[in-house]
């Protein structure tokens, strides 16, 4: 089992205060993605957790998820989110629960395909998108927010009674990564929508994805045992157990870094995803001459001193082969 080395998440957490203290989290309201700040709840709740649910494995190594759409060009989720937003424009009907229950791979492919660029596994998302609108209809009068509602702000259970909003999506294909990926995710857009009002602010987690994890691996927060290792340099396939075992502890180690930086779980994921996108790249990371970013700090990443990768020490290693999960 990879183990969470203490005295590297007391160095990031110190690095990192510096950019968050230039960030200013995300409202998610912007209108080319997702819907406008005055759009009801129930709308806001829905477009949220249909869009969480297709929010995986957009890209593979030989299939980038890149389009231009009205002139500008997207990729990987920017481009999900942007059709998403146009779907809503245009027929908003999609989004409803009763839509949903009957979609069809040929649905999905008019939805998320531009030209020739067409994320992967059309069957399974559609799947994914039956089994949500089906179930919304039998347990939840296929309201997504009743679903928020019914969890009353709570992320985990406070009692056998009473499933917290994480225990409530399980219910959902879509949302059964045990490492709860995607339930942490919808759970940060809609706090930071005003949709749900979360009352166990100590069950946030960073929701982890392949930039997150490879983050985490380069900066050494993790320290792998030598099988997992070996496979991770040789980009031999990991299994699902052990991508479980090792996004679990990156979790709980960028939860130590978040408690120790006394920052939010969310707040801290914006910066982590986005460093993972615009810096921290897959392949050759911009430990030098990065900009435009909270942790790039006179064209350099502020976590250099610190990151094994970014001293000159290790090459910069990518995230494990995982490629065919829904779970993120």
């Amino acid at each position: 089992m990879p183990l969470i080395d203490e005295e590297q998440v007391r160095r990031v957490a110190s690095f990192l205060l510096k950019a968050v203290d230039k960030y200013e989290p995300d409202s998610f309201d912007d209108p080319c993605c997702y819907p406008p700040s005055s759009a009801d709840k129930e709308t806001t709740a829905m477009y949220f957790l249909v869009m969480v649910a297709m929010d995986h494995r957009l890209s593979r190594p030989s299939r980038v998820y890149e389009a231009i759409v009205d002139g500008k060009r997207y990729h990987g989720a920017d481009l999900l989110y942007r059709l998403g937003k146009r779907m809503l424009d245009e027929d908003p009907g999609f989004f409803a629960a009763e839509r949903l229950a009957r979609v069809s791979r040929e649905d999905v492919l008019r939805w998320l395909c531009v030209g020739s660029t067409c994320p992967p596994d059309p069957e399974l998302r559609a799947a994914l998108l039956r089994d949500l609108g089906r179930k919304l209809l039998l347990h939840y009068n296929g309201s997504a927010l009743q679903l928020v509602e019914e969890s009353k702000g709570y992320l985990h259970s406070w009692n056998p009674g009473s499933p917290g909003f994480i225990e409530r999506l399980r219910l959902f294909e879509a949302y059964v990564d045990p490492v709860e990926k995607k339930p942490m995710l919808l759970a940060k857009f809609l706090e930071r929508r005003g949709v749900l009002e979360v009352k166990d602010p100590w069950n946030r987690r960073v929701p982890v994805d392949n930039h997150v994890t490879r983050i985490a691996l380069r900066l050494g927060l993790v320290r792998l045992e030598p099988s997992l290792r070996a496979k991770l340099v040789e980009r031999r396939e990991y299994t699902p157990w052990e991508d479980v075992g090792l996004r679990m502890v990156i979790r709980e180690a960028w939860h130590q870094v978040a408690e120790a930086m006394n920052v939010n779980d969310f707040v801290l994921d914006d910066i982590l995803w986005t460093m993972g996108r615009k810096v921290c790249l897959q392949g050759a990371p911009l430990c030098k001459g990065c900009s435009n970013h909270p942790v790039c700090e006179n064209s350099s990443c502020v976590l250099r001193p610190i990151c094994p990768v970014g001293r000159g020490e290790e090459k910069p290693l990518d995230e494990h082969v995982f490629y065919n999960t829904w779970w993120y």
